[in-house]
């Protein structure tokens, strides 16, 4: 494969041909926001197309944020920012376009040629620390700067993706109630609940100028769980870091916000780091030794030429079996095909990626990640999900779900691969003594129905605890005694799991436009009780015919 096409990749059958008059030319990538797109201006400019995914497109809050989002980064004018150049929120579907920049992310050129020297750090970290100072001038916090945000150009890095980056003023959550960032690179504040600041987009760039300097991450791999368990209680081994770099490193990663470096002072620092070469303006030459062979951005005509195909192509047909429609049951059937349904739910789950991570109310859209809860338990064993059948080898209660004990050695393995201290070996009050468990599936939630926490969980009224509404276009869970955060992870969520999610929760409406056949949904009572809703199937096409079908599992007295 070349260069070209190793950056540029063709157009698929489900990717439109044009988006508001851009004609696009090929694709970049994608992330938990939707596709991004190679296209020209009418001058012949090369633009970076993101075009968002119909199913964030179709919720009303989502698109009112990402408004909001793009009158704010319209704001933005920096030398190390790519500029925001034309958008439409109200567009079928939304798409925002900013300035190409023809140069690998500093993930790729760290793969490539391994942990960069220590003047490509320092000017790394000088030109990132000027474009926050553009973004946090225009009243942004970025909230997920990483090494994939940070493209290479030849005359410097550029800070992209202001996707998921919020104006400092408007509300913390995304258009499924979710904050977002990427694990390896959150702060102690936003991994655990707290306030986000432009103190929080400084942490994160001392972690990526560790990664620049390292070529891995500062806090170790392993789980996502395992990872920020370390941020927000482990200090950094910096003696790994190059000297010189240590100092500055170390103001970015205090713990607290108000102990961490200014962008102004970084700047600074880097440049009497650099000391002569600074003067004389040497970055350039630095970035062509960075950024490996230079990017040539082709034309639409070169592309169309360069994945011509010699041969034509051959149909494939297609075998069409009959639709069977059934109805759904109301109350649960036997416990093997009750078993058989979960263990469909879970192999069909969808990964919103961008992933997303939830901490203490936040949830997290791992957008290039999937990575597992599983770890940081706050110190507490790690409790098995209703078929987390490999993690354990307690015997299975009446009502099919494990228990939760004996699950120290799983946490004691995970904690090796991800080099830390076995969480198993932390106390913790809430894992003292397996919680009461019980276990109904499949269950109807539609206009008239809801659930309960106690015996039956299925009611055929509304009088329950958590009742399914589709009075706003997406559809919501809705409840007044409980509150609600969605799990963006492919692998079966356990107990442990949801109790460090839901800490801090507050949230007693979740609307539906990210669920699917799969999701899995956590949930809190104000009694203490848990419960873990794994969606069957999703219809919502028809308001007056729309319907839920979950599995529900709950853990009596369990928070």
């Amino acid at each position: 494969m070349n260069h070209t096409t190793e950056v540029f990749r063709p157009l698929q059958a489900d990717d439109p041909p044009v988006v508001a008059g851009y004609r696009l030319a090929a694709r970049l990538g994608a992330g938990g926001m939707g596709r991004v797109y190679l296209s020209h201006t009418q001058g012949g400019r090369p633009v970076a197309i993101k075009v968002v995914r119909p199913e964030l497109a179709d919720d009303p809050a989502f698109r009112r944020r990402f408004r909001r989002e793009v009158e704010a980064a319209r704001r933005v004018r920096g030398a190390y920012t790519a500029e925001l150049i034309d958008a439409d929120a109200d567009g079928t579907p939304p798409w925002s376009a900013t300035l190409y920049v023809p140069g690998p992310s500093l993930t790729d050129a760290v793969a490539r040629r391994g942990p960069l020297p220590v003047p490509a750090v320092l000017w790394l970290m000088a030109g990132v620390a000027e474009a926050l100072q553009a973004i946090h001038g225009a009243g942004i916090v970025h909230r997920d700067l990483k090494p994939s945000n940070v493209l290479l150009a030849a005359d410097g890095p550029r800070v992209i993706d202001f996707g998921i980056s919020l104006a400092s003023d408007l509300t913390s959550h995304t258009a499924t109630g979710a904050t977002v960032g990427t694990p390896h690179f959150m702060a102690p504040e936003q991994a655990s609940g707290g306030e986000v600041t432009a103190a929080t987009d400084i942490f994160a760039l001392g972690q990526t100028a560790a990664f620049a300097a390292l070529g891995r991450p500062l806090y170790g791999d392993g789980s996502a769980v395992g990872v920020l368990y370390r941020i927000v209680h482990d200090e950094p081994d910096l003696s790994v870091l190059p000297e010189q770099l240590r100092p500055l490193i170390a103001r970015c990663l205090a713990a607290a916000p108000e102990d961490r470096a200014g962008l102004a002072e970084i700047v600074e620092w880097c440049r009497r780091g650099l000391g002569a070469d600074a003067e004389a303006g040497a970055g350039p030459a630095v970035w062509r030794d960075v950024m490996g062979p230079e990017v040539t951005v082709p034309s639409p005509a070169d592309l169309d030429a360069t994945w011509a195909s010699p041969a034509p192509l051959v149909p494939t047909r297609v075998h069409m079996q009959p639709l069977v429609v059934t109805q759904p049951q109301t109350q649960p059937p036997g416990p093997e095909r009750r078993a058989r349904r979960r263990r469909t739910a879970l192999i069909t789950t969808v990964a919103v990626t961008a992933g997303a991570l939830v901490l203490t109310g936040l949830a997290w859209t791992v957008a290039d990640a999937g990575n597992r809860f599983r770890d940081w338990v706050a110190g507490a064993p790690s409790t098995p999900g209703p078929e987390k059948s490999g993690r354990s080898s307690a015997p299975e209660s009446s009502t099919g779900a494990r228990s939760g004990s004996g699950s120290a050695s799983g946490a004691e393995a995970e904690a090796e691969a991800g080099g830390g201290t076995p969480e198993a070996s932390r106390p913790s009050p809430a894992a003292s003594k397996s919680p009461q468990v019980i276990t109904q599936a499949p269950l109807l939630l539609n206009a008239k129905t809801s659930l309960s926490f106690e015996k039956p969980l299925w009611r055929d009224d509304r009088k329950g605890d958590v009742r399914f509404n589709c009075e706003n276009p997406s559809c919501e869970l809705e409840s007044d005694t409980s509150v609600f955060v969605q799990m963006f992870t492919d692998e079966a969520v356990s107990l442990d799991e949801c109790r460090l999610i839901l800490g801090g929760a507050d949230r007693h409406r979740w609307t539906l436009a990210s669920v699917a056949a799969g999701s899995q949904i956590c949930v809190k009572h104000s009694s203490g009780d848990i419960a873990l809703l794994v969606v069957q199937t999703k219809s919502t096409a028809l308001p007056e015919l729309a319907s839920l079908m979950v599995d529900m599992t709950v853990w009596k007295k369990a928070a």
